[in-house]
Order: C-alpha cells, then structure tokens, then sequence
C-alpha cells in the first residue's frame, strides 16, 4: 500500500529591508503612492505591521528608502555608474546615461513626486551624480563648470523636469485653462496662440502636466548643446 506524502511548505522569505521597500515600489506602482501605507505594506509582504519596524522606522523611512530602490535600478539600467577611464563624447555619454534614468522615472510615475519631497540626501542619488561629474570630468570640464552643469539640468539628471504649475487634475485643469483664456484672449494673446499650438499626445511619455519626452529631451539638449559650447570657449 502506498504512503501519502505529505506536501513539503515551500520555505518562508525571511523579512529584509530590500524586500520590504521591493514590496513598496510594486504597491506605488499598482497604486500609486497614496496607496503605500504600513498596512498596506504588512499586507503585501503577508506579516505583521510591528514587523516592518525592524527594517523601516516609518513612512518616511520608506519613502527615503523607494527613492534609493528606484536610483540603484537606474544603476542597474545603466550598467553600473562606473566612468570609462576615457570618453570619446562626454554630450552623447552624459544624455544616454539621463535617458535610462528617463526610462526608468516612466516606469514609477510616482517617483518623481517623491524625490522631491525628501530631505535626506540619498546614497544611491549621490552615487548617480558623482558618475554624471566623473563623465563631464573625463569630457574636460573643470569642477567649477561640472557644478553649474548640475545645477543646470537640475531633477534632469534624475529623468524628469519639476513643474511650474502642477494642477491635481491636469485634464480638468486644461479644460478650466482653455476655458479662462478664450474669454481672456484680447489680453493674453501670446498665451493664448501659444497653448492653441501645443500638444502632449504621448501619455505614456508624460511624467507630469508638462514634463512628457519631446520638452524633456528639448530642455536636456538645450542645456548640453549651451554647456558644450561653453566648454569650447573656456
């Protein structure tokens, strides 16, 4: 007579702080960030809420720490964030490395409005920016000038352009804009033929109301194509 075999539980994952800020990334991602609180996260991960405190302190901790997750995965997207000992084009270098960070910030929408509300100075951010420095280095650029670079791509270097306006509902707030100013055209008529012109028809493209792939590659392009030919006259 045959024995029953009794089915072997698959072996538990123990808790760790990669996993638990994994679990918050997938959670923003399928929600958005509203939706990453504590329960929420000791739901996913299927434990406790008390368990999370030995990896994150609080919310905050979190949010600092899915700010790191998402720059190591622009690392990883990249390749790492070593810098070539020589670099034949420091412009073409500088825009693919920020176009992967682009692709990246696409995938977690979320993200950029969460990078701008920290405060504490991320290690995987800071790792990002000393290759972008390392990459206009080796291009020639003296320190003085890799650091108005800096500030002139400004949350560029991570992918994505902050916004003047940043309406809660961009479609009703475009709607109410074309409304305000069609009444108002004999004053603003600049404005007014302007927004007659543009058009944002890639949402997938589209980080925030403004902020999708053509003005983000304009902007990006403008401020290396100036630093370059700042380069070539110092």
């Amino acid at each position: 007579m045959a024995t029953r075999t009794e089915p072997v539980p698959e072996p538990r994952i123990p808790l760790s702080r990669e996993r638990v800020l994994r679990a918050a990334v997938k959670i923003a991602d399928e929600g958005g960030i509203e939706a990453l609180t504590m329960r929420h996260l000791a739901e996913e991960l299927g434990v406790e809420a008390m368990s999370l405190y030995y990896h994150v302190a609080n919310k905050e901790a979190i949010l600092d720490g899915v700010v790191d997750a998402i720059v190591e995965e622009i690392e990883e997207t990249a390749g790492g964030f070593d810098v070539p000992t020589e670099v034949d084009n420091w412009k073409s270098a500088v825009r693919e490395r920020i176009l992967l960070a682009r692709q990246v910030m696409l995938s977690h929408p979320w993200a950029p409005g969460v990078i701008e509300t920290r405060t504490n100075q991320s290690l995987a951010a800071v790792r990002h920016f000393e290759g972008l420095v390392g990459l206009l280095r080796e291009g020639g650029f003296t320190y003085d000038l890799a650091h108005h670079a800096l500030h002139a791509l400004g949350s560029r270097a991570l992918g994505f352009s902050q916004e003047l306006f940043e309406p809660d509902d961009p479609d009703q707030a475009d709607a109410e804009a074309a409304a305000m100013f069609e009444q108002m055209a004999d004053q603003f008529p600049y404005i007014v033929a302007m927004l007659g012109e543009i058009a944002h028809d890639d949402p997938d493209s589209t980080l925030g109301w403004c902020d999708d792939q053509v003005e983000f590659e304009f902007g990006l392009d403008l401020i290396l194509n100036g630093l370059e030919e700042h380069l070539e006259t110092t």
